[in-house]
Protein backbone atom coordinates (compact mmCIF):
# COMPACT_ATOMS: atom_id res chain seq x y z
CA UNK A 1 0.00 0.00 0.00
CA UNK A 2 1.51 3.12 -0.93
CA UNK A 3 1.59 5.85 1.87
CA UNK A 4 1.31 9.22 2.01
CA UNK A 5 5.21 10.95 2.09
CA UNK A 6 5.83 13.32 5.18
CA UNK A 7 5.78 16.67 3.54
CA UNK A 8 9.40 17.98 4.95
CA UNK A 9 10.65 15.01 2.59
CA UNK A 10 8.68 15.48 -0.75
CA UNK A 11 11.24 17.71 -2.75
CA UNK A 12 12.79 16.50 -5.56
CA UNK A 13 16.56 17.52 -3.24
CA UNK A 14 14.98 14.30 -1.07
CA UNK A 15 15.58 12.24 -4.10
CA UNK A 16 17.73 8.99 -4.54
CA UNK A 17 17.83 7.48 -7.81
CA UNK A 18 19.26 3.71 -7.96
CA UNK A 19 19.27 0.37 -10.13
CA UNK A 20 16.22 -1.55 -9.83
CA UNK A 21 15.79 -5.44 -9.00
CA UNK A 22 13.60 -7.11 -10.53
CA UNK A 23 11.61 -7.48 -7.65
CA UNK A 24 11.04 -3.94 -6.81
CA UNK A 25 10.79 -3.74 -10.32
CA UNK A 26 7.03 -5.67 -10.15
CA UNK A 27 5.65 -2.69 -7.88
CA UNK A 28 6.39 -0.34 -11.09
CA UNK A 29 4.98 -3.02 -13.53
CA UNK A 30 1.83 -2.52 -11.48
CA UNK A 31 1.91 1.25 -11.69
CA UNK A 32 2.07 0.97 -15.57
CA UNK A 33 -0.70 -1.23 -15.86
CA UNK A 34 -2.65 1.69 -13.41
CA UNK A 35 -2.03 3.93 -16.09
CA UNK A 36 -3.78 1.59 -19.24
CA UNK A 37 -0.28 0.20 -20.53
CA UNK A 38 -1.17 -3.27 -20.04
CA UNK A 39 2.13 -5.07 -19.81
CA UNK A 40 2.71 -8.34 -20.40
CA UNK A 41 2.32 -10.49 -16.97
CA UNK A 42 5.89 -12.04 -17.50
CA UNK A 43 7.37 -8.68 -18.93
CA UNK A 44 9.99 -8.08 -16.08
CA UNK A 45 11.59 -11.95 -15.67
CA UNK A 46 12.24 -11.48 -19.91
CA UNK A 47 13.62 -7.49 -20.36
CA UNK A 48 15.59 -7.26 -16.99
CA UNK A 49 18.31 -9.80 -17.26
CA UNK A 50 18.76 -7.21 -21.38
CA UNK A 51 20.29 -5.13 -19.08
CA UNK A 52 20.23 -5.12 -15.15
CA UNK A 53 21.56 -2.42 -14.56
CA UNK A 54 19.37 -0.42 -16.48
CA UNK A 55 16.24 -0.15 -14.73
CA UNK A 56 16.46 2.94 -12.00
CA UNK A 57 13.92 3.79 -9.36
CA UNK A 58 13.87 7.55 -7.31
CA UNK A 59 12.95 7.29 -3.84
CA UNK A 60 12.07 9.76 -1.29
CA UNK A 61 12.25 8.49 2.47
CA UNK A 62 12.60 5.00 1.55
CA UNK A 63 9.82 5.32 -0.65
CA UNK A 64 9.55 4.40 -4.66
CA UNK A 65 8.20 7.79 -6.05
CA UNK A 66 9.61 7.70 -9.37
CA UNK A 67 10.86 4.94 -12.53
CA UNK A 68 12.47 4.83 -15.82
CA UNK A 69 14.37 2.36 -17.79
CA UNK A 70 17.15 3.08 -20.07
CA UNK A 71 17.73 -0.54 -21.73
CA UNK A 72 20.96 -0.84 -23.25
CA UNK A 73 20.39 -3.81 -25.93
CA UNK A 74 23.93 -3.34 -27.80
CA UNK A 75 27.15 -0.80 -28.06
CA UNK A 76 25.30 1.36 -30.24
CA UNK A 77 21.36 1.18 -29.60
CA UNK A 78 19.22 1.55 -26.31
CA UNK A 79 15.29 2.42 -25.43
CA UNK A 80 13.64 4.20 -22.84
CA UNK A 81 10.67 3.47 -21.10
CA UNK A 82 8.55 3.22 -17.69
CA UNK A 83 8.83 6.78 -16.92
CA UNK A 84 6.73 7.03 -14.33
CA UNK A 85 6.16 9.56 -11.16
CA UNK A 86 3.80 8.35 -9.04
CA UNK A 87 0.96 10.16 -9.71
CA UNK A 88 0.26 11.89 -5.95
CA UNK A 89 3.66 13.57 -6.57
CA UNK A 90 3.70 14.67 -9.74
CA UNK A 91 4.56 18.15 -10.67
CA UNK A 92 7.63 18.49 -8.59
CA UNK A 93 10.46 17.66 -11.17
CA UNK A 94 10.77 14.45 -9.57
CA UNK A 95 10.75 13.30 -13.00
CA UNK A 96 13.28 14.87 -14.84
CA UNK A 97 15.39 14.36 -11.50
CA UNK A 98 14.77 10.54 -12.12
CA UNK A 99 15.43 11.32 -16.01
CA UNK A 100 18.80 13.34 -15.34
CA UNK A 101 20.36 11.15 -13.53
CA UNK A 102 19.66 7.78 -15.67
CA UNK A 103 19.87 8.94 -18.91
CA UNK A 104 23.78 8.97 -18.77
CA UNK A 105 23.42 5.22 -18.75
CA UNK A 106 22.90 5.14 -22.79
CA UNK A 107 26.19 6.49 -22.82
CA UNK A 108 26.94 7.50 -27.03
CA UNK A 109 24.14 5.28 -27.90
CA UNK A 110 21.52 5.67 -30.42
CA UNK A 111 17.86 5.98 -28.21
CA UNK A 112 14.74 4.93 -29.37
CA UNK A 113 11.12 5.64 -27.14
CA UNK A 114 7.14 5.21 -27.71
CA UNK A 115 5.63 8.96 -26.37
CA UNK A 116 2.32 9.46 -26.02
CA UNK A 117 1.66 12.50 -27.68
CA UNK A 118 0.96 14.66 -25.24
CA UNK A 119 5.21 13.97 -24.05
CA UNK A 120 6.28 14.74 -27.36
CA UNK A 121 7.05 17.84 -27.29
CA UNK A 122 8.88 16.97 -23.73
CA UNK A 123 10.84 14.97 -25.68
CA UNK A 124 11.81 16.54 -28.42
CA UNK A 125 13.69 19.15 -25.70
CA UNK A 126 15.33 16.54 -24.69
CA UNK A 127 17.20 15.79 -28.01
CA UNK A 128 14.33 13.05 -29.55
CA UNK A 129 12.89 13.98 -32.95
CA UNK A 130 9.61 12.15 -34.17
CA UNK A 131 9.78 9.52 -36.92
CA UNK A 132 6.87 7.86 -37.38
CA UNK A 133 3.38 6.94 -35.12
CA UNK A 134 2.35 3.89 -33.59
CA UNK A 135 -1.48 2.94 -33.02
CA UNK A 136 -2.79 0.22 -30.92
CA UNK A 137 -5.57 -2.49 -31.91
CA UNK A 138 -7.39 -4.25 -30.12
CA UNK A 139 -10.72 -6.15 -29.50
CA UNK A 140 -12.07 -9.74 -29.58
CA UNK A 141 -9.77 -11.26 -32.65
CA UNK A 142 -11.92 -12.63 -35.92
CA UNK A 143 -9.99 -15.74 -36.35
CA UNK A 144 -8.70 -17.02 -39.44
CA UNK A 145 -7.86 -20.76 -40.93
CA UNK A 146 -4.44 -21.92 -39.49
CA UNK A 147 -2.25 -22.54 -42.32
CA UNK A 148 -0.17 -25.87 -42.68
CA UNK A 149 2.70 -23.35 -43.31
CA UNK A 150 2.97 -21.84 -39.76
CA UNK A 151 4.34 -24.09 -36.71
CA UNK A 152 5.06 -23.72 -32.77
CA UNK A 153 8.25 -21.80 -32.73
CA UNK A 154 11.06 -23.84 -30.09
CA UNK A 155 14.70 -22.74 -29.66
CA UNK A 156 15.07 -25.41 -32.28
CA UNK A 157 14.33 -22.39 -34.39
CA UNK A 158 16.27 -20.28 -32.57
CA UNK A 159 19.27 -19.04 -34.96
CA UNK A 160 16.86 -18.69 -37.83
CA UNK A 161 14.83 -15.98 -35.83
CA UNK A 162 17.31 -14.39 -34.39
CA UNK A 163 18.26 -13.70 -38.29
CA UNK A 164 15.19 -12.51 -39.43
CA UNK A 165 14.31 -10.45 -36.24
CA UNK A 166 17.78 -8.42 -36.95
CA UNK A 167 16.19 -7.13 -39.63
CA UNK A 168 13.24 -5.72 -37.56
CA UNK A 169 14.76 -4.42 -34.38
CA UNK A 170 18.17 -2.47 -33.89
CA UNK A 171 20.13 -4.48 -32.13
CA UNK A 172 20.83 -8.58 -31.82
CA UNK A 173 18.76 -9.94 -29.00
CA UNK A 174 19.49 -13.37 -28.81
CA UNK A 175 19.62 -13.97 -25.09
CA UNK A 176 16.34 -11.76 -24.91
CA UNK A 177 14.43 -13.83 -27.40
CA UNK A 178 15.25 -17.27 -25.94
CA UNK A 179 13.49 -16.33 -23.12
CA UNK A 180 10.48 -14.37 -24.88
CA UNK A 181 10.01 -17.25 -27.14
CA UNK A 182 9.78 -19.84 -24.20
CA UNK A 183 8.77 -17.71 -21.41
CA UNK A 184 5.59 -19.07 -19.27
CA UNK A 185 2.32 -17.85 -21.23
CA UNK A 186 4.00 -17.25 -24.34
CA UNK A 187 3.03 -18.81 -27.35
CA UNK A 188 5.35 -18.09 -30.48
CA UNK A 189 4.91 -18.81 -34.25
CA UNK A 190 6.41 -18.49 -36.97
CA UNK A 191 6.10 -19.20 -40.96
CA UNK A 192 8.14 -20.79 -42.91
CA UNK A 193 8.67 -20.86 -46.38
CA UNK A 194 10.74 -23.84 -48.09
CA UNK A 195 12.60 -24.11 -44.44
CA UNK A 196 13.12 -20.20 -45.03
CA UNK A 197 11.21 -18.27 -42.14
CA UNK A 198 8.58 -15.64 -43.57
CA UNK A 199 7.39 -14.54 -40.50
CA UNK A 200 6.99 -15.06 -36.45
CA UNK A 201 5.29 -13.66 -33.58
CA UNK A 202 4.54 -13.94 -30.17
CA UNK A 203 1.52 -13.52 -27.61
CA UNK A 204 1.15 -13.31 -24.19
CA UNK A 205 -1.23 -12.93 -21.52
CA UNK A 206 -1.69 -8.92 -20.16
CA UNK A 207 -3.59 -7.39 -17.66
CA UNK A 208 -6.22 -6.10 -19.66
CA UNK A 209 -6.00 -8.19 -23.05
CA UNK A 210 -3.35 -10.44 -24.36
CA UNK A 211 -0.37 -8.83 -26.30
CA UNK A 212 0.91 -9.77 -29.46
CA UNK A 213 4.75 -8.61 -29.72
CA UNK A 214 6.67 -9.26 -32.29
CA UNK A 215 4.46 -9.65 -35.14
CA UNK A 216 7.29 -9.69 -38.02
CA UNK A 217 6.66 -10.69 -41.69
CA UNK A 218 7.67 -10.45 -45.08
CA UNK A 219 4.03 -9.96 -46.48
CA UNK A 220 0.50 -9.01 -45.28
CA UNK A 221 -0.50 -12.84 -46.01
CA UNK A 222 2.31 -14.23 -43.66
CA UNK A 223 1.41 -11.61 -41.17
CA UNK A 224 -2.46 -12.50 -41.06
CA UNK A 225 -0.97 -16.46 -41.11
CA UNK A 226 1.31 -15.86 -37.93
CA UNK A 227 -1.65 -14.07 -36.04
CA UNK A 228 -3.97 -16.47 -37.04
CA UNK A 229 -2.16 -19.14 -35.11
CA UNK A 230 -1.30 -16.84 -32.30
CA UNK A 231 -5.00 -16.13 -31.29
CA UNK A 232 -6.14 -19.86 -32.21
CA UNK A 233 -6.09 -21.02 -28.47
CA UNK A 234 -8.28 -18.12 -27.40
CA UNK A 235 -11.62 -18.09 -25.84
CA UNK A 236 -14.51 -16.20 -27.62
CA UNK A 237 -14.67 -13.61 -25.12
CA UNK A 238 -10.45 -13.15 -24.81
CA UNK A 239 -9.40 -9.65 -26.03
CA UNK A 240 -5.48 -9.19 -27.81
CA UNK A 241 -3.89 -5.72 -28.24
CA UNK A 242 -1.33 -4.94 -30.98
CA UNK A 243 1.10 -1.86 -31.50
CA UNK A 244 1.39 -1.39 -35.04
CA UNK A 245 3.28 1.07 -36.71
CA UNK A 246 2.11 3.56 -39.09
CA UNK A 247 5.02 3.06 -41.83
CA UNK A 248 3.01 -0.34 -42.38
CA UNK A 249 -0.18 0.32 -43.95
CA UNK A 250 -0.94 -2.98 -44.52
CA UNK A 251 -0.95 -3.65 -40.85
CA UNK A 252 -4.09 -1.49 -40.31
CA UNK A 253 -6.03 -3.42 -42.81
CA UNK A 254 -4.51 -6.52 -41.17
CA UNK A 255 -6.06 -5.42 -37.61
CA UNK A 256 -9.41 -4.37 -38.88
CA UNK A 257 -10.35 -7.60 -41.32
CA UNK A 258 -9.71 -9.06 -38.11
CA UNK A 259 -12.22 -7.01 -36.10
CA UNK A 260 -9.83 -4.88 -34.08
CA UNK A 261 -10.15 -1.45 -33.62
CA UNK A 262 -8.02 1.28 -32.64
CA UNK A 263 -7.57 2.36 -29.24
CA UNK A 264 -4.42 4.97 -28.83
CA UNK A 265 -1.15 6.16 -30.48
CA UNK A 266 2.30 6.69 -29.51
CA UNK A 267 4.86 8.20 -31.52
CA UNK A 268 8.47 6.30 -32.03
CA UNK A 269 11.44 8.66 -31.58
CA UNK A 270 14.86 8.19 -31.83
CA UNK A 271 18.07 10.83 -30.40
CA UNK A 272 19.47 10.44 -33.77
CA UNK A 273 18.73 8.92 -37.12
CA UNK A 274 16.25 6.30 -37.40
CA UNK A 275 18.18 2.96 -37.67
CA UNK A 276 18.06 1.45 -40.70
CA UNK A 277 15.13 -1.27 -40.90
CA UNK A 278 13.19 -3.91 -42.61
CA UNK A 279 10.29 -1.61 -41.79
CA UNK A 280 7.64 -3.32 -44.18
CA UNK A 281 8.26 -6.43 -42.48
CA UNK A 282 6.94 -4.74 -38.88
CA UNK A 283 3.20 -5.40 -38.47
CA UNK A 284 3.70 -5.14 -34.85
CA UNK A 285 6.07 -4.12 -32.51
CA UNK A 286 7.64 -6.25 -29.26
CA UNK A 287 6.71 -3.63 -26.35
CA UNK A 288 6.13 -0.13 -26.12
CA UNK A 289 7.38 0.10 -22.95
CA UNK A 290 11.05 -1.57 -23.76
CA UNK A 291 11.12 -1.51 -27.63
Amino acid sequence: MTRPLDETARTSEDLTVSSSSPQEWQHIATWAAAEGWNPGSGDVECFHPTDPTGFFIGRIAGELVSAISVVNYSDDYAFLGYYLVRPDLRGQGLGLRTWRAAFPHAGSRLVGLDAVPAQQENYQRSGFTPVYGTVRYGGVPRKGRVADTVVPATLAHLDAIVAYDRHCFPAERRAFLSRWLTAPGHTAYLRLREETVTGYGVIRPGLDAHRVGPLFADTAEDAAAVLDALTAHLGPTDEVAVDMPETQPAAAALATERGLTAQFPTVRMYTGPAPDLRAERVFGVTSLELG
